[in-house]
């Protein structure tokens, strides 16, 4: 979840990732000072990632249910499916910002060599 200018500067602070403050991104890399919300509502694109992750630990989860459970009840998946989405929730939110920006801004090198961006 770096820079995916530099890919060097974090897109997130530090030790946020399982807190209240899991959203909170850096409004520039730190190091070339690319911005991280280029226009508003820039993430709206990221729920779709976000939806795919998701379908993918459904799939995951029921197929690992089916492996150890004789029978698997609807209100067993949801509940199981509920409990590892929203453990994972943090790192599905960070995953799906950061694979969504990597898709329009392409790498231009080391930060020591880019110049750096100013607001």
């Amino acid at each position: 979840m770096k820079c995916p200018r530099c890919r060097e500067g974090n897109m997130f602070p530090e030790g946020t990732l399982y807190s209240t403050k899991f959203a909170n991104m850096h409004e520039y890399c730190p190091c070339c000072g690319q911005s991280f919300e280029p226009e508003p509502g820039y993430y709206y694109g990221a729920m779709y990632v976000s939806f795919g992750f998701n379908v993918a630990i459904f799939l995951v989860t029921l197929a690992i249910l089916y492996q150890f459970v004789e029978e698997v009840t609807m209100a067993m998946m949801m509940g199981v499916v509920a409990v590892v989405v929203i453990g994972f929730l943090p790192i599905i939110f960070r995953l799906s910002r950061a694979l969504w920006i990597n898709i329009f801004i392409r790498y231009e090198g080391p930060c020591s060599q880019i110049p750096k961006k100013v607001h």
